[in-house]
């Protein structure tokens, strides 16, 4: 792929998507605070963990850079919503979020397929499959929202539906700055 049909490289599109990582993990956090001081303690946990999760990409994005000796760079975010008409509405927001980070993942996939890194594409695998994951549970959230309309249920499905992640397996990247890769 030349350079003058617009696409850019792999390793460009990785650092971008650190960016939008590390954006996603602050949105899931301001979206848990935002459920915490509406004193919905269920709705806040799953942000709260689904912030360290996002960050966990990011960081396991950085570890794929240094472990391939390439340029890693940790800038600033992009804007961050904290403020929320409604818990439906910070759902919906999360939900998009989270399509759009498939999108990114997804044009990574394409970038390393096209540039014949296939080092790169075998890494984003796994990125996608949790995509698919984290689409399908916010998805299904967001379903469960608009169906119960009263807080305390959806509160109770949280409680007992909504899992907290598995550790990630062998098959998961390394993360920069884990003890035990």
């Amino acid at each position: 792929m030349s350079d003058t049909d617009g696409a850019q490289p792999f390793p460009a599109l990785l650092r971008d998507q650190i960016r939008h990582g590390f954006t996603v993990a602050q949105q899931y956090l301001a979206a848990a605070v935002y459920f915490d001081s509406l004193r919905l303690p269920q709705l806040a946990r799953h942000c709260y963990t689904r912030s360290e999760e996002h960050r966990s990409h990011a960081m396991r994005m950085v570890q794929h850079l240094l472990d391939r000796d390439m340029e890693v760079r940790v800038g600033g975010l992009d804007s961050i919503r904290s403020d929320f008409e409604s818990p439906r509405a910070a759902t919906a927001f999360l939900l998009e979020a989270e399509r759009t980070c498939t999108s990114q993942v997804t044009a990574l996939a394409k970038a390393a397929r096209e540039g014949g890194d296939y080092l790169g594409e075998r890494f984003v695998q796994w990125f996608l499959k949790e995509q698919v994951d984290n689409v399908a549970g916010m998805t299904t959230l967001l379903t469960v929202i608009d169906r119960e309309g009263n807080l305390f249920d959806v509160e109770q499905f949280v409680a007992r539906e909504v899992r907290a992640p598995a550790k990630p397996g062998n098959s998961a990247p390394k993360m920069a700055g884990a003890a035990n890769n």
